[in-house]
């Protein structure tokens, strides 16, 4: 289009000048006539010569070629003003048809890239329910271990789901003993205090009472009291190795018994009484049980 535009400016200074070179012949046409009919007039008079009239008519012709010629080179400088004129139109509707098969041909390719995605995006959710479904041959569990027992033993046997498959003891465990405090004596103990423990199988000698006469017996922390009473009516807590005068021996496994004594709190004596006279028994704190029905 800027170029069309520099091409119409030259096109209208040319018809410009095209024009002025059209009136120049004219004017010496009109020039050439007006000298060759006064030539005439003084040849019938008998003042010129046949040579000179004849010249002056050859001189006449020439003019009025170079204003035909003139008229000729206007003209076509003006056909060529309204070929450009014609140009321009159609370089705006080319250019308007390549912008709109531009477009379309755009809006395909994101339709494609759509339909790709679209493509893409299932055959990833195929994978990932094909992945899933090979999964589902093994059952791993959370964490390393040792199978303790299984629940299911045939081949072949249906299993519901969410049944218990096996029963997994974890590779690498930390020891804590499980102990049991009757709701009466739960106030006067805290995270942090220590017990004596004796473990089955190693000997001791133990003093009631007097956890720190006694011999054979092990350390450990209190680390976690339960918030909610357990079924036997007694409060569980979890002590952990102390480990700072023995380490507990390396041969405990799961499930060995122990023996306990925890030091409570320093009270009164008349608060021990009182407190023992107003305690309530265990079963007070057990969950009542649904009577079978009689046959």
């Amino acid at each position: 289009m800027e170029q069309n535009k520099i091409k119409l400016q030259q096109t209208l200074l040319k018809i410009q000048n095209d024009s002025i070179q059209y009136l120049s012949s004219k004017a010496d046409y009109e020039i050439a006539v007006n000298q060759y009919n006064r030539l005439d007039s003084l040849y019938k008079m008998g003042l010129k010569s046949l040579t000179d009239l004849e010249k002056r008519n050859l001189k006449m012709q020439e003019t009025n070629a170079y204003l035909i010629a003139a008229k000729n080179k206007w003209m076509n400088s003006k056909n060529d003003f309204i070929n450009l004129q014609i140009e321009a139109a159609n370089i705006l509707s080319d250019y308007e048809s390549y912008s709109t098969k531009i477009n379309s041909e755009i809006y395909t390719s994101l339709s494609s890239q759509l339909e790709a995605e679209t493509s893409v995006s299932k055959l990833q959710n195929q994978y990932s329910n094909y992945s899933i479904r090979r999964g589902m041959y093994f059952i791993l569990a959370p964490q390393d271990g040792y199978i303790t027992k299984t629940f299911y033993s045939g081949i072949g046997e249906t299993v519901k789901e969410g049944s218990p498959l096996v029963s997994i003891m974890p590779k690498e465990y930390q020891l804590a003993v499980q102990l049991y405090v009757k709701p009466l004596d739960l106030p006067l103990l805290a995270s942090g205090r220590k017990v004596q423990i004796q473990f089955d199988g190693w000997p001791a000698v133990v003093f009631s009472g007097w956890p720190n006469a006694s011999y054979g017996t092990y350390e450990g922390t209190v680390y976690a009291i339960d918030q909610f009473i357990s079924e036997n009516g007694k409060y569980r807590v979890l002590v952990r190795e102390d480990s700072t005068n023995y380490p507990w021996p390396d041969a405990l496994r799961f499930g060995g018994g122990t023996s306990n004594m925890i030091m409570l709190e320093n009270v009164s004596i008349w608060y021990e009484l009182w407190r023992n006279i107003n305690g309530f028994p265990p079963e007070f704190y057990n969950q009542p049980t649904a009577e079978k029905p009689k046959k």
